[in-house]
């Protein structure tokens, strides 16, 4: 396809500014973007007709992209189910709808609980946030986001009527818990930089003026979450930065009892604590810790009753595995499950509550553990899924150890046996052998002639677990090898993993990234001269350095709403979410810090004019993320470093409703993976 001349290239106005840290001068022409407003915005639209005009070529790609993404979701779509004392629920697609009703079993058949398809209509976004039915099931705790901000609306819902209670909190986070006798809900509240800082306790059908302020963090670093145990007899709240965590129990029998720390805090210490009933009548807490263990390992403690209790009560159930990450402990009346990563792979480790260091055999499975509520349960049910394979659904039963398949995610016209998954390993600049994913078609070979798109991340510990993507099919159709690199920074391989790839760290997650598509280029599986590169967020941090650093690398760079003006946003103590990053990134006002983050920041180290590929960048206006401005003033620097290459550089930005990861609905986020996708096609063409 030829691209039509482009018209108009946008040309962001210089502001003369200059940061001077540390004895170093920073010159930032548009810092003035951070200051937001009309001016900004009228920007952001000239960069975004820039982006429609440029791409007019390929809406017919998009269009038929999209079509054969759509055709792969079912017109109707139902969830496993979860039980619970008196319904089973569920989530339940209308044909042809964007969004999932949540629906129960009754006497009668079943009912919409919540009708998420009307609540959504008219909406340019929509996203749920708590959806938590109270123990006696007869009120629902709901809340909504309808611009993308992350700041949800909370409401209740009588579930005998079906009726919105008059009381609503206008402004809260993810997470929620009910007490025991289901009058009280427990919810979070962010502040004006985004730090959900609050536990807040509402009586449900009283004003919400009268709602009472159950626990706050001060510490700017730290950011608090409530839950409910699956016993019914506690509630968990726990704040945590990057390295360290307190955790605090709540009778869920009397809220007016607690919050008690569990181990107190210690810097450098995280710790997270289930409730548990044990078979001899007593209860205890079970304390998944870093304390003296990397990859972490489980402890009892008592409850705490009265008062605070520091770690001294720990006692140590199961120790450390240099080779397995413990990652949380989920207590049931027969058992406990352990939730672990080996080899790569998310496991979960059946235990009896008398010998916690036990499980093998049949009591383990690889996958992930779905809702599964009630906690005299006797089966649990696990998810498995690939890159390749829709998701199923299986019952897993404690005594026996028999699987049943009993759900399967539904794909029309797709044959999971047309591809093919595999893993390989590939060393980076430091030796340290890197895994790769690489999927694609059978009928792709692996002889250096095809394109490839590599994807990576590499930040926090996250592991983008395999799932099912109706989207990625239609890459791997036209011959494109698809490759997930697992690169450090990421938890695919434990805790030691992640810490190789952070702070003083960090290069080796770019320097992963590169080793990939150069070790699919040395080994002679894909096209050297046509391998591109995506990412989001911190991923998108990941592709302005490989961008910068390797510019000859790439046919094309994806970088989604990139986090690119490090040094200047971590020094920006303003902007939400900066000091709970430091732990992360690295905290600038001290001189060996910032001097690493300036040696990879993408806006700070732009690359030579004439060396670069071709670039898509996105952003939204809502996003409170990585604020709009970051990727604005990026890409405003790399046009007017190379004007001859500014063509080549397009940024998709949402200038209305729109998220962190872009625009919500199952059908309107495929449209936005369609586009992605064929710029990404007529690149590697």
């Amino acid at each position: 396809m030829t691209a039509p001349p482009p018209v108009g290239t946008p040309e962001a106005p210089q502001t003369p500014f200059e940061h001077t840290e540390h004895g170093v001068s920073r010159p930032d022409p548009y810092r003035w973007m951070a200051d937001g407003g009309d001016r900004l915005l009228t920007h952001l639209e000239a960069e975004r007709a820039f982006y429609d005009t440029s791409t007019s070529h390929l809406r017919d790609l998009a269009a038929q992209l999209d079509a054969e993404m759509v055709a792969r979701v079912p017109a109707e779509e139902t969830s496993p189910r979860w039980q619970r004392a008196r319904h089973w629920y569920a989530t339940s697609t209308p044909a042809g709808a964007e969004y999932a009703n949540i629906v129960r079993g009754t006497a009668d058949g079943q009912e919409t609980v919540l009708d998420v398809v009307a609540m959504a209509a008219g909406a340019d976004y929509f996203e749920l946030g708590v959806t938590l039915v109270s123990p006696d099931e007869d009120v629902l705790a709901h809340s909504a986001d309808r611009t993308g901000d992350e700041v949800y609306e909370l409401r209740f819902r009588d579930l005998r009527t079906g009726a919105d209670l008059d009381e609503v909190v206008p402004r809260t986070y993810y997470s929620g818990a009910w007490s025991a006798d289901s009058a009280w809900f427990f919810y979070t509240v962010h502040d004006d930089a985004y730090r959900p800082f609050q536990v807040r306790r509402h009586r449900v059908g009283t004003p919400v003026a009268d709602d009472v302020l159950v626990l706050e963090e001060p510490d700017e670093r730290f950011e608090v979450q409530v839950r409910g145990t699956r016993s019914g007899d506690c509630i968990v709240i726990w704040s945590e930065s990057n390295t360290t965590s307190e955790c605090w129990v709540v009778d869920a029998h009397d809220v007016t009892r607690g919050p008690w720390s569990v181990g107190g805090r210690r810097d450098g210490v995280r710790y997270h604590a289930e409730h548990r009933r044990r078979p001899d009548g007593g209860t205890d807490l079970l304390v998944v810790t870093d304390h003296d263990a990397v990859e972490s390992r489980l402890m009892t403690a008592p409850v705490p009753d009265g008062a605070d209790q520091d770690a001294s009560v720990w006692v140590e159930a199961r120790a450390e595995s240099r080779w397995q990450r413990l990652l949380r402990a989920d207590a049931f009346a027969g058992c406990v499950l352990l939730t672990v990563r080996e080899d790569g792979e998310r496991r979960l480790v059946r235990v009896p509550h008398d010998d916690l260091a036990g499980g093998h055999g049949w009591n383990e499975m690889d996958g992930d553990l779905l809702r599964s509520p009630q906690y005299d349960a006797t089966s649990v049910l696990v998810l498995e899924e690939s890159w390749i394979e829709p998701g199923v659904a299986i019952s897993w039963d404690f005594e026996s150890g028999l699987l049943d398949r009993v759900w399967r995610e539904e794909a029309p016209g797709h044959d999971p046996e047309r591809y093919v998954s595999e893993r390989r390993t590939f060393p980076s600049a430091d030796g340290t052998e890197v895994p790769a994913t690489l999927v694609r078609h059978k009928h792709t070979p692996l002889d250096g002639t095809a394109p490839a798109l590599v994807y990576g991340y590499g930040s926090y510990e996250a592991v983008d677990e395999p799932a099912w993507d109706p989207a990625l099919p239609s890459l791997l159709d036209r011959g494109v090898v698809w490759v997930y690199a697992h690169n450090r920074g990421g938890g695919e391989l434990g805790r030691r993993w992640y810490l190789d790839g952070k702070l003083a760290n960090k290069q080796h997650t770019f320097d992963d990234q590169i080793a990939v598509a150069d070790g699919l280029a040395r080994d002679g599986l894909v096209d050297p001269a046509r391998i591109a590169t995506r990412g989001l967020s911190a991923g998108g941090l990941l592709q302005g350095a490989v961008f910068s650093q390797r510019p000859d690398r790439w046919r094309a760079v994806v970088a989604e709403v990139p986090f690119v003006d490090v040094v200047s946003t971590m020094f920006d103590a303003s902007i939400p979410l900066t000091i709970t990053e430091w732990d992360e990134w690295g905290d600038p006002r001290k001189k060996p810090e910032f001097d690493w983050m300036l040696a990879y920041s993408p806006y700070d180290n732009v690359p030579a004019a004439g060396t670069r590929p071709d670039l898509l960048v996105t952003g939204a206006v809502h996003d409170p993320r990585v604020m709009v401005h970051e990727p604005a003033k990026w890409v405003a620097r790399l046009r007017e470093t190379d004007p001859e290459w500014s063509p080549r550089c397009l940024f998709r930005v949402e200038t209305g409703a729109g998220a962190h990861v872009g625009p919500s609905g199952r059908f309107g986020h495929l449209a936005y993976e369609a586009e992605v996708y064929a710029w990404v096609l007529d690149r590697l063409a």
